[in-house]
């Protein structure tokens, strides 16, 4: 059913979700959802108007930018052809899909098993791992999120796993974090040698004979944009050839782009057994997600049943995104963009806000994937309380720009196609809203 357009439709929007929309992660009695009515490139908007510099790229998913052409006109041309058809049947555009992504694997990789997102590609390399180890365990780190399925959540390492823990066999760890160091670190190699230490010594700890996988966010997003420190997950693929353990990268937020490489462990001399992605290979215009397999995993399910499927696996939909996507970002240079973009514009703008506030503690990223570090005591690096990080994100919405905040952190992520001139106009905010703020503390 159309809506009108008019500013009548904001407070329907509302009145229609408040009464019937349960949404995740969220109190439903305390929530004020932002209407979102449109979108173009870097921008959203809403029944009445008002506009948005999308900074969240909504869930770091819009990689290619909102209502990119080449996307919809793929999706179109699928619905046009042939909306849906059976997992089991062989489609010419799941083929090319597949296709394109193994074509942008590491050599050793030709097969691609299709979900509906993120958290199920993990769910699902998580059982190929345990199938091909014939071990139960799989360790993660503390600072992760890998979804909300069964194994995924109970792999997430943040508060969201405590009311979910009903899988098996998950131990955690701490994984490298040099600005709230673990290991008393005193620089990112310090660090990277502790945090291997640590870990090595947890899969002893357990057994490594029973451990099945590492599974790592190659850049750890929700909990902090925590790049890498030189020689850390080179070193843990070296602990998992070691002790014969499967090492799964996730790449659901990293990926297609969101470092400046279309997978960011490129850029960390390391190739793992299992890729899972999602968000930026299509940019969320259909759900999809998928775990690029490692032929020899692969073929362990050459002549035996892999026990695992869902009905919407390779959706034509979803499939014709993915190859509209892909396409547009190799031909249009996006990726390349991306990496520019960090290096030449938000990397030095946000290292200029730091000097400028002590409310920043650190800023850290590459690509179009950084973060803001907020804290009340520069010394202590104390965090930020919630409720003036709640104020902050008020007032960057309230001069039209649309943050993805989490903790005590502001996370910039806009889309991969965005120009040097929407940086600047995002750092602007960012600088009004934390002088303002460092005024009213004064």
């Amino acid at each position: 059913m159309a809506l009108t357009l008019t500013s009548e439709s904001n407070q329907t929007t509302v009145d229609l979700d408040r009464a019937h929309v349960f949404h995740s992660w969220s109190a439903q009695g305390t929530l004020k959802p932002l209407v979102v009515a449109g979108g173009l490139g870097t921008h959203v908007w809403d029944f009445e108007g008002n506009r948005y510099l999308d900074f969240s790229s909504q869930l770091v998913n819009v990689n290619i930018g909102h209502q990119h052409p080449a996307v919809i006109a793929a999706i179109k041309e699928q619905a046009d052809q042939l909306t849906t058809v059976a997992p089991s049947t062989a489609n010419l555009t799941r083929g090319e899909a597949a296709r394109r992504i193994t074509d942008l694997a590491p050599a050793g990789f030709s097969r691609v098993f299709f979900t509906n997102g993120g958290a199920d590609a993990n769910e699902n390399a998580i059982r190929m791992a345990r199938l091909h180890t014939g071990r139960d365990k799989v360790l993660s780190t503390y600072r992760s999120y890998h979804g909300n399925t069964g194994a995924a959540i109970v792999a997430t390492g943040d508060w969201r796993r405590m009311p979910n823990e009903f899988a098996r066999g998950h131990v955690h760890f701490f994984g490298p974090y040099l600005y709230r160091s673990e290991f008393w670190a005193a620089s990112p190699e310090e660090e990277s040698a502790r945090a291997l230490h640590h870990l090595e010594r947890v899969i002893q700890g357990e057994g490594a004979q029973t451990i099945a996988a590492i599974l790592l966010e190659s850049i750890p997003g929700t909990a902090g944009v925590l790049v890498p420190p030189p020689g850390y997950l080179a070193g843990v693929r070296a602990l998992c050839d070691r002790y014969g353990i499967v090492l799964i990268l996730d790449e659901v937020m990293a990926g297609f782009g969101r470092a400046g490489r279309w997978f960011a462990f490129e850029g960390y001399d390391v190739v793992p057994d299992l890729i899972t992605f999602a968000k930026g290979v299509n940019s969320g215009y259909v759900p999809a997600g998928g775990v690029i397999i490692s032929d020899e995993i692969a073929s362990d399910f050459d002549e035996t049943v892999f026990p695992g499927g869902l009905t919407y696996s390779g959706h034509p939909l979803a499939m014709a995104s993915i190859v509209g996507a892909l396409d547009a970002m190799a031909t249009e240079g996006i990726v390349e963009n991306a990496a520019t973009i960090g290096r030449e514009a938000i990397g030095p703008a946000l290292a200029e806000l730091a000097d400028k506030h002590d409310l920043i503690g650190e800023v850290r990223g590459e690509g179009v994937f950084w973060a803001i570090e907020l804290v009340a005591d520069a010394a202590t690096r104390e965090p930020l309380p919630a409720p003036v990080v709640g104020s902050i994100k008020a007032a960057l919405v309230g001069r039209g720009l649309l943050p993805f905040v989490q903790d005590n952190r502001i996370h910039v992520v806009p889309p991969c196609t965005v120009t040097a001139d929407e940086v600047g106009e995002a750092m602007d905010s960012y600088d009004a809203v934390l002088t303002e703020l460092s005024k009213g503390q004064s």
